[in-house]
């Protein structure tokens, strides 16, 4: 069985920080590059941000400008999303995705490439 779990979300103020951690187990845990994803409400699901499984290539959205980083910890199945300055408009449901790829450098910003999903954390953000 291969699940992702994402964890870290919450309500806080405009300004504030949060990291969100994604758990993989299963064959989500090995050779995957992973992303982050968020949908809002009445919006579709936004590419956010995507490391290769090596951790070597990162790729984002034009909108974090910055605010937003992505990491992975390997040892532990661990992809985080470190989200810094948050404002209102960052309000919605984060999702991790892990993607399957032979090559240790890859990223995607195409959500219909990812072979898994977890059920994503919700952050709201109160101005």
């Amino acid at each position: 069985q291969e699940y992702l779990v994402e964890s870290g979300g919450g309500l806080v103020q405009a300004g504030a920080s949060l990291r969100l951690s994604c758990a993989a187990s299963g064959r989500a845990a090995n050779s995957h590059a992973m992303g982050w994803f968020r949908q809002a409400p009445g919006k579709e699901r936004e590419f956010i941000a995507s490391v290769s499984w090596s951790g070597e290539s990162t790729q984002y959205a034009e909108f974090p400008k910055g605010r937003f980083i992505i990491s992975r910890d390997n040892a532990k199945n661990l992809v985080y999303l470190q989200l810094n300055n948050l404002a209102p408009e960052d309000t919605a449901v984060y999702f991790c995705a892990a993607l399957w790829t032979p090559y240790r450098s890859r990223t995607s910003k195409k959500d219909y490439e990812y072979d898994y999903w977890g059920q994503g954390t919700q952050v709201t953000v109160a101005s």
